[in-house]
């Protein structure tokens, strides 16, 4: 089972007149988790799902999408939003609404809810660095990682807005990321976190403290996977008629986790993976969130639309 800890909540989607909003089911983790489930894996999410109407709408969407919600906590709070605005090249830019919302108030016994037969444990976004909950779930990664049998995903996921400056965004996503096995990051955050180094400098600096596969995804060029026993692995994008960027990296860290799992990749393998996998690997994932950005919304694929997808794009040009 592939189990992710975090926010579930409704982005507001600006129609464009800045009048119509539409509701949708939000939130990285769980559009992680429905991405996975989507892709045929078991799909545990641990959220705090509010009673309210969007809270319904919210395990509604879930369920439906076959995620499994056993592990996840009733809450009283008001369900976190998003305010989401699109520009002229579909670009996605959020306003968060998370004063006392049901997503931060763990507790330690929802938390000793994670299923035992967690393979992969995902967490990032919000949830990793708004209190109070971030730090119960820091915790229990930490736990989690020095028992050695599950291996743990990480995505910084990072919105400036609510971090407040890169000082404070590196102190609490280096935390992360060193309890981490896996950590997918965007050019994007780095750039905000780190404004005077490379990537590479950054995925080495998160090798050494202590991940084993950092993975920087670089939007319509593709992405980028770094170890420390490898060359880094750069691979392409295909060339896709974007609708919009919601989702598209949630939907690349559902098509990662997914390929490590189908891989069989277990903790201690990820530190003998060899080039091709690693290109095996990123590719997947690249074609997973390239498939959502032909979508409106954040609506990732099925294993078989990608599997049609791999076939017809066998032999398209791809970006340099």
């Amino acid at each position: 089972m592939l189990t992710i800890i975090g926010e579930a909540l409704v982005d507001l989607v600006d129609s464009g007149d800045l009048e119509t909003f539409t509701a949708h089911p939000g939130g990285s983790p769980l559009n992680v988790a429905v991405g996975l489930a989507r892709l045929d894996h078991d799909a545990s999410m641990m959220a705090r799902l509010s009673s309210d109407t969007f809270g319904r709408v919210l395990r509604r969407h879930a369920e439906r999408n076959r995620v499994d919600l056993r592990a996840s906590a009733a809450a009283t709070e008001p369900t976190t939003l998003a305010v989401v605005s699109l520009d002229e090249e579909g670009r996605a830019s959020y306003d968060f609404y998370l004063d006392a919302t049901a997503d931060w108030q763990w507790s330690a016994e929802e938390l000793a809810r994670l299923p035992e037969q967690t393979t992969i444990l995902h967490t990032g976004s919000l949830g990793s660095w708004t209190p109070p909950g971030s730090d119960l779930i820091a915790a229990l990664v930490r736990r989690v990682r020095a028992a050695g049998r599950i291996i743990l995903s990480y995505d910084p996921n990072v919105r400036p807005r609510l971090l407040g400056t890169p000082e404070r965004g590196q102190a609490l996503v280096e935390r992360s990321v060193a309890a981490a096995h896996v950590v997918k990051a965007s050019d994007e955050d780095l750039s905000w976190l780190y404004p005077d180094k490379w990537p590479a400098t950054v995925a080495a600096d998160w090798l050494n403290l202590g991940a084993a596969l950092v993975v920087v995804t670089q939007g319509p060029q593709g992405a980028t996977a770094y170890t420390d026993h490898t060359h880094p692995v750069q691979r392409a994008a295909p060339v896709i008629t974007l609708v919009d960027t919601v989702g598209a990296g949630d939907a690349f860290t559902s098509g990662l986790l997914s390929a490590l799992d189908d891989m069989h990749i277990d903790a201690s393998g990820l530190a003998a993976l060899r080039e091709a996998e690693l290109a095996e690997i990123v590719d997947h994932a690249i074609l997973v969130s390239a498939l959502t950005c032909e979508r409106a919304g954040a609506d990732p694929p099925s294993r078989a639309q990608v599997a049609e997808a791999r076939s017809r794009l066998v032999g398209r040009p791809r970006r340099n």
